[in-house]
């Protein structure tokens, strides 16, 4: 059975246009990804869109049609029912270090330390941190300006109480001359 166009354009937005095993975005491939079954057809899988999953080419051909024949054969992360967080964890030099048996399979099967995944992790840390770092720069720059008004209005009240005490110290004064 062929997928309608609608189950693909759902399964696509479901994915926000990004491969759900590696993170590659429409974007960075310059097109439109693949829709899989994360349990093939050729296994008995089926069209459900809890079974498609968006991937780009090289997870799609990567995963191949592979489905494990045995309870002890490796099992491949599915993206639709498991967070990422639960199998890697994504390191400051933008490799994925697997925390599971599962997520050891799938960097293996899949290879998500290839070096084009590794670097576009790499710019999106890089990007992530420009972000920060400029969230931080409007909050500074938010609080000087508060900083900068609260001084104003203490050196105009200074002012006002330098200008009253002038005045009392000429009252005090002329009646100390008396």
């Amino acid at each position: 059975m062929s997928l309608t166009a609608s189950i693909r354009e759902q399964v696509r937005q479901r994915a926000q246009c990004a491969c759900e095993f590696c993170g590659v975005n429409e974007i960075d491939v310059g097109g439109m990804l693949t829709i899989d079954h994360f349990q093939p057809r050729t296994k008995a899988g089926s069209d459900t869109l809890e079974n498609l999953v968006y991937a780009c080419i090289a997870c799609n051909q990567y995963k191949q049609d592979y489905w494990p024949r045995t309870e002890i054969a490796p099992i491949l992360w599915n993206p639709r029912q498991e967070s990422a967080s639960q199998h890697f964890v994504e390191q400051e030099d933008g490799q994925l270090t697997a925390l599971t048996p599962t997520g050891v399979f799938t960097i293996k099967r899949l290879r998500l330390n290839r070096s084009q995944l590794i670097a576009a992790r790499q710019r999106r840390q890089q990007q992530l941190q420009v972000e920060r770092l400029l969230r931080r720069y409007q909050e500074l720059t938010t609080l000087q300006s508060r900083i900068n008004i609260q001084l104003t209005d203490l050196a105009i009240e200074q002012q006002m109480l330098l200008k009253d005490q002038r005045k009392w110290l000429r009252i005090l004064l002329s009646r100390l001359n008396q």
